[in-house]
């Protein structure tokens, strides 16, 4: 933090005004409590580190603890950048909605397609196209993402640009210096192409075999006994009760390229969260990495509780249970 500057004076006194020099578990309490809704702090002990600091919180008191203490219903405070100074939480507020657009872009990608797929599969089972289908699976598994964006962002965004007319690397919205910020979707096809590919490869192996035990039902045998076409059968019966394993991977999968978009936003220089968490890695900013690693968090939960209801929709009998 202090560069060429530091001396033993200078780095004390960082450490007093991050309260690194208190003790391990004294740190954690702090943080804790800075990050819960309702906290406790002190009012009148400017010095100390739980002092109630209107540069940091923005808050509603409840109730007061004693001479010098308070609870406080706040915004939850996740620091500030060791480098920029920023608040974590603006930092993440200003870079989340790229992430979340990428990583939204790239699902729906891998769902629409993984899915016709998996369904074709099925269908020509043990056909030239269903184990064509399983190898290229297996390899778009295998890829690491940055191997992979390496290679698409080469390829289409170097040497077939004048074709594709795509650019290797390029975000969201780009600045013109006449009309500022500028939206460029074309930014968005090669990074979502690349996130996509092992949520779609594990999509068309999913849907295949479950779609596969789902035709072997009695049900279905019951439905083509009433002379029911094949395709209605697949797609009015079938299709819905063998989505269930689908719409978990697909859940996993969106909340996990929220967190593991790192790479691939750092090959195309995609100014989502990812690329912040990188930079923060580079640069030991560690509230930069911790606030987003508690983001990446509650995504995973919150997105948990989606499955679970989708689940009731899509199967009655998970409501009754």
């Amino acid at each position: 933090m202090l560069g060429q500057r530091a001396n033993k004076e200078a780095v004390e006194a960082i450490h007093r005004d991050l309260g690194t020099n208190l003790p391990v578990m004294e740190q954690y309490a702090l943080y804790l409590n800075d990050l819960f809704v309702v906290s406790v702090h002190d009012y009148e002990d400017t010095e100390s580190h739980w002092y109630l600091n209107p540069d940091k919180y923005s808050w509603l008191s409840l109730f007061k603890v004693g001479s010098s203490k308070v609870v406080v219903l706040k915004v939850p405070y996740l620091r500030r950048s060791y480098i920029t100074k920023r608040r974590v939480s603006d930092i993440i507020l200003e870079t989340l909605p790229e992430t979340a657009v990428l990583a939204f872009t790239s699902i729906i990608i891998a769902t629409i397609i993984g899915v016709f797929l998996g369904i074709v599969a099925a269908v020509k089972r043990n056909t030239f196209y269903d184990k064509l289908s399983l190898v290229l699976s297996v390899l778009g598994m295998a890829a690491p993402s940055f191997f992979i964006g390496l290679i698409i962002a080469w390829l289409f965004g170097y040497v077939l640009t004048k074709y594709t007319g795509l650019s290797p690397t390029g975000s969201l919205y780009d600045i013109d210096v006449w009309n500022g910020e500028v939206l460029k979707l074309q930014n968005l096809i090669l990074p979502s192409i690349t996130l996509g590919i092992r949520p779609l490869a594990i999509v068309v192996q999913l849907m295949r075999s479950s779609l596969l035990d789902v035709m072997s039902q009695d049900y279905i045998r019951t439905a083509k006994a009433k002379g029911l076409g094949f395709y209605k059968i697949i797609l009015k019966h079938a299709l819905k009760n063998a989505l269930n394993p689908v719409v978990t991977a697909i859940s996993g999968w969106f909340a996990g390229l929220m967190a593991g978009a790192v790479f691939v936003e750092f090959i195309f220089s995609w100014k989502g969260i990812g690329y912040e968490v990188f930079e923060a890695l580079t640069k030991n900013d560690l509230p930069v990495v911790m606030g987003a690693t508690l983001i990446f968090a509650t995504i995973f939960v919150f997105i948990n509780i989606l499955v679970d209801i989708t689940y009731g929709i899509l199967d009655p009998r998970v409501r009754i249970k």
